[in-house]
């Protein structure tokens, strides 16, 4: 399974957005330098997440975005979500669709929304306050934060893809 590249583009953003967070305004063409992330699509990845309740968008002198909550308390699902809409692992997933030719005979349909609730339950499992961390080097998992001594975190968040 593969993340779209606006999908992974949008992690990494906010996860920049995280570690920025109070500390100098942030506007899409300083995210786009940090991240590497074209100027056009960080402008049109701020604008979808600002819809999605994700960033907050200011205008004017002093003006520019900023995380809508805190770090923790916004989670990977929900980034992915704002931009690519609901996550359904297959067509069959996704409510209302019935566009598949073996909708009336498949006998693994019925199981796909469990395994779609766990793909996204665990997506919504990580924070972006964790994503937001600089990894630990190999072997010295961080003190401080007590989820990477778990399950370390290699940057960016998702290179596009995920296992």
């Amino acid at each position: 399974m593969r993340l779209s590249n606006l999908a992974d583009y949008a992690v990494v953003l906010m996860s920049a957005a995280a570690r920025q967070c109070g500390s100098v305004p942030l506007h899409a063409a300083l995210l786009a330098e940090q991240t590497g992330i074209p100027g056009p699509t960080a402008q049109k990845l701020v604008s979808s997440l600002a819809r999605a309740g994700l960033l907050v968008a200011s205008r004017g002198s002093g003006g520019g975005v900023r995380l809508a909550r805190p770090a923790a308390a916004i989670n990977v699902a929900e980034i992915i979500e704002a931009v690519e809409g609901p996550i359904a692992l297959t067509a069959c997933c996704d409510d209302g669709r019935h566009d598949c030719g073996f909708e009336g005979s498949c006998q693994v349909q019925p199981h796909f929304s469990v395994v779609n609730t766990a793909v996204r339950a665990a997506l919504a499992e990580i924070s972006l306050a964790r994503l937001a961390v600089a990894p630990a080097r190999a072997g010295h998992a961080r003190e401080s934060d007590p989820a990477s001594a778990r399950t370390p975190i290699a940057a960016p968040a998702f290179a596009g893809t995920m296992s």
